[in-house]
């Protein structure tokens, strides 16, 4: 049994292994408006795409804070994938094609698998501009992602499932992210002839999982060759949230806003969780607030006043709510191509003990795993400050090297 110290320092993980979008000290400011016009109101309705995987359903120049400054051109898409159950969805998310002369084989793409921003459809980074809820993270996650195409990686990046499209957005729902992340490369591929074949996969904190999970699905049909994974900070420890939150531990208060994103994503995935039924009338209008209209800095705003000892309902049996997470772990999965983790020394949101926690789990199973810690980079540091490592083990695959393991 763990000692009363090592579960404390389990919650804390908790309260932030998922965080994209804030920190701890800053808040997104605050705007509304989409800024572009794709955008369609959540409720249980879902997006349905039509056709096979990766289809490609639209196209459009993208022109604010989410088009790449490096790119020859940058483009708005929908495209089909494959949401929770199963089901035929609408997706979107960006395309960024480098300048110059594509290489024998075509532009290696990059898939980018973002961090929290929210369950909200103002809250898809495709939808980012200057003064946007998300733009706060989203504007680091711009600037690493332009390093890429720079260096000749044609650039794309999914909303995952629920996020400007119809029906809710499933967080953290690691199949989901996988197929969205995995068909929006096909997509592009439709944009543009010379996007070619071969792709990497890298993502933070939320994407970190999402990555890791993309790295461990069956890349079938063999359309598209996945060849290696970049998973920063990759966010774990879900289910103990709500632990943490009625242990009113010091900290637990900066899991609140968390919570309710993990809340509404949950519901999203399964409709018989319900927020209503779970937590007090304050809380289930901040939560109602989640899937409207507040990405994760105004659920900070909102959530800042709201008692932790008011947030549960006495009566409320969270069972299924946390054995539904604890089945979205990186846990136990399979990787199946080279997978770099990356790792701030100074990450109090995901901290180094729960990551190293995963890389040692999946090297049981694979063998081909690096795990690379950055000395004085916390949560959001982490992007920038592992760039050059992975452009260089990207590199080190395309030049058919052996990369590196510590497992």
């Amino acid at each position: 049994m763990r000692s009363t110290r090592t579960r404390a320092a389990g919650l804390a993980v908790a309260a932030v292994a998922f965080a994209g979008t804030s920190g701890l000290a800053s808040v997104p400011a605050q705007a509304g408006g989409h800024g572009h016009g794709h955008g369609h109101g959540h409720g249980h309705g879902h997006g349905h795409g039509h056709g096979h995987r990766g289809r490609l359903i639209s196209s459009r120049p993208l022109a604010n804070a989410a088009a790449l400054p490096s790119a020859s051109k940058n483009r708005f898409i929908t495209y089909t994938s494959e949401g929770v159950g199963g089901k035929r969805i609408t997706v979107s998310g960006t395309v960024a094609v480098p300048k110059g002369k594509a290489p024998k084989g075509g532009w290696p793409v990059l898939s980018w698998a973002h961090g929290t921003t929210g369950t909200a459809d103002k809250c898809a980074p495709s939808a980012d501009t200057a003064n946007g809820p998300a733009h706060d993270y989203l504007s680091i996650t711009e600037a690493y992602l332009d390093k890429w195409v720079a260096h000749g990686y044609a650039v794309v990046q999914t909303d995952y499932e629920g996020l400007g499209t119809p029906g809710g957005h499933p967080y953290m729902n690691g199949v989901s992210e996988a197929n969205t992340v995995t068909d929006i490369v096909r997509a592009a591929r439709k944009v543009d002839h010379r996007i070619g074949r071969d792709w990497f996969v890298a993502g933070h904190s939320q994407g970190g999982q999402a990555t890791l999970y993309t790295a461990a699905a069956r890349q079938k049909p063999r359309d598209i060759r996945l060849k290696g994974a970049v998973a920063i900070a990759p966010g774990s420890q879900m289910s103990q949230t709500v632990a943490y939150i009625k242990s009113q531990a010091p900290g637990a208060e900066i899991a609140l806003p968390f919570f309710f994103v993990l809340l509404n994503g949950a519901n999203a995935a399964d409709p018989s969780i319900k927020p209503d039924d779970l937590v007090t009338e304050e809380a289930a209008e901040i939560a109602a607030a989640g899937r409207t209209n507040a990405c994760l800095g105004r659920l900070k705003q909102l959530s800042a006043n709201l008692p932790l000892n008011n947030v549960f309902r006495p009566d409320a049996d969270l069972t299924r709510f946390e054995n539904y997470y604890n089945s979205q772990e990186a846990l136990g999965l399979d990787i199946k191509v080279p997978t770099l983790v990356a790792q701030g020394t100074d990450d109090r949101e995901v901290v180094p003990a729960a990551t190293q926690n995963i890389v040692n789990d999946l090297c049981k199973r694979y063998g081909n795993i690096a795990y690379q810690e950055f000395a004085g980079a916390d949560h959001r540091g982490s992007i920038n400050a592992s760039f050059q490592a992975g452009l260089a083990f990207a590199q080190s695959i395309r030049d058919n090297e052996t990369p590196p393991t510590t497992c």
